[in-house]
């Protein structure tokens, strides 16, 4: 059941044990446009988990064998942070409360809404879409951080505190014309256009 990453780059996958809901779920999203996996259980979803495309899941609370809150701590555990929407029955609001606090994004009583189901979908999708960004920045932001000198890292962290040229060459025991000289090495290879892009570049990764 492994899934085609590039012919499907958003996949919403369905876990519910109601054959007949999951069925109508998966024809209302696919109406949708959206590209849709679904499962009788947990276990099938989890079964095939490392070859999934995980853009959102929507899934049952109350499911045999494993529900909604143990699938969404095993996802937890497993450090995926796909969007989880949960379908809960009438009476469950405090169930659907406590997967919100454990990651759930969403919740909806049956019977729902359509369109505000749809809604939710998309609304996670972007944000699955934005983290995926913000990973992928991150990631090329670490990887010219790496190729800094130690000196540069120190001239870096000057930088980041508002510190002047004059003040971080008095830290660093150096005359400021080397601290420009290393600033611009640092500049250049973290393809920074200004010192506050710098800056904004090493606050994304902590720095």
């Amino acid at each position: 059941m492994a899934l085609d990453k590039a012919a499907l780059p958003t996949v919403v996958h369905v876990i519910d044990d109601d054959e007949a809901l999951r069925e109508s779920l998966t024809f209302l999203l696919r109406s949708a446009g959206l590209n849709v996996q679904n499962y009788s259980s947990a276990r099938a979803f989890i079964d095939v988990l490392p070859g999934l495309t995980l853009s959102c899941v929507i899934s049952d609370l109350r499911m045999p064998d494993m529900s909604g809150i143990e699938l969404i701590q095993h996802l937890k555990n497993l450090k995926i942070e796909a969007p989880v929407i949960v379908i809960t029955g009438h009476g469950d609001i405090a169930l659907a409360v406590e997967a919100m606090k454990i990651g759930a994004v969403d919740f909806f009583e049956k019977p729902f809404d359509d369109e505000l189901l749809l809604a939710s979908v998309r609304s996670a999708l972007r944000k699955r879409e934005d983290m995926t960004k913000r990973y992928a920045e991150r990631a090329d932001i670490e990887r010219r951080l790496a190729a800094l000198s130690p000196r540069e890292h120190d001239v870096l962290r000057g930088l980041v505190k508002g510190r002047l040229n004059k003040q971080i060459a008095f830290d660093l025991g150096i005359s400021p014309r080397t601290v420009e000289i290393y600033r611009a090495n640092l500049m250049n290879k973290m393809q920074a256009n200004s010192i506050s892009d710098l800056v904004r570049m090493a606050l994304i990764v902590g720095r």
